[in-house]
């Protein structure tokens, strides 16, 4: 399926998750790098994907809302309050939004805090799911720690693997790798979703990222690190 077929799949909703409590980093959402807050970075990314027909923002915070929308991000709705607390998970928001924006088959969870995410991930993410004739797709990098060389303690301090190495693999670059989720892109078909409440299932695909690419700001190190990063990219 080329580039241009994709766009005919289905209306695309992108959503753009951001409340405005941030213990571990506080305004991380409104922070600057390279001329722009980091919710712009996502907001760009998808602007710039040939799949995502319209982006919206779930946002409790007004200085987080008038940012999406200086950036030309839609904001069609204030997240109540009860989807704003610690204890809300993201699948309440996504569930929220698909309530609030009918209309969609599939949806585009794009968090702000992995702003290397381009329009072109977006897109190849998506392309794998039709492809791979899929109803979810997540993005995911390589773990750094293989889960082959880790273990579990028992009360007398002795040591179990949490896997069996295969075929009695020892050296570490001989193990197969392993992946994580790196929170960059998550879709799914919003019928999925309602009935299951998850990107994850038994057939959802992994779109493979670089790990230079999947950072994700949690603290101000990783913050610092990013705007680093690309100041030092665009200077």
């Amino acid at each position: 399926m080329n580039m241009g077929n994709i766009g005919t799949a289905g209306r695309v909703l992108a959503l753009i998750t951001a409340r405005g409590g941030s213990k571990g980093l506080p305004r991380k959402n409104l922070l600057p790098a390279a001329g722009r807050p980091l919710i712009a970075w996502t907001i760009a990314a998808a602007q710039e994907s040939a799949v995502v027909d319209r982006v919206i923002l779930s946002s409790d915070n007004d200085e987080i809302m008038d940012a999406a929308r200086t950036w030309g991000c839609d904001v069609p709705f204030r997240r109540p309050p009860e989807l704003a607390t610690d204890q809300a998970s993201s699948m309440d928001v996504v569930a929220h939004a698909i309530e609030a924006i009918p209309g969609y088959e599939y949806l585009i969870l794009l968090q702000p805090t992995s702003p290397l995410r381009t329009g072109a991930d977006i897109d190849a993410a998506f392309r794998l799911m039709r492809e791979c004739r899929a109803d979810s797709c997540v993005s995911v990098c390589e773990a750094e720690q293989s889960p082959y060389w880790m273990y579990a303690l028992d009360e007398k301090h002795h040591l179990t693997g949490l896997l069996p190495p295969p075929n009695d693999t020892s050296r570490r670059q001989d193990l197969p790798p392993a992946y994580v989720l790196n929170g960059a892109i998550y879709i799914a078909k919003t019928e999925q979703l309602a009935a299951t409440r998850s990107f994850l299932t038994p057939e959802t695909v992994a779109y493979k990222m670089p790990k230079e690419k999947s950072i994700d700001i949690d603290s101000a190190e990783d913050f610092e690190s990013f705007r680093r990063r690309v100041e030092n990219l665009n200077s």
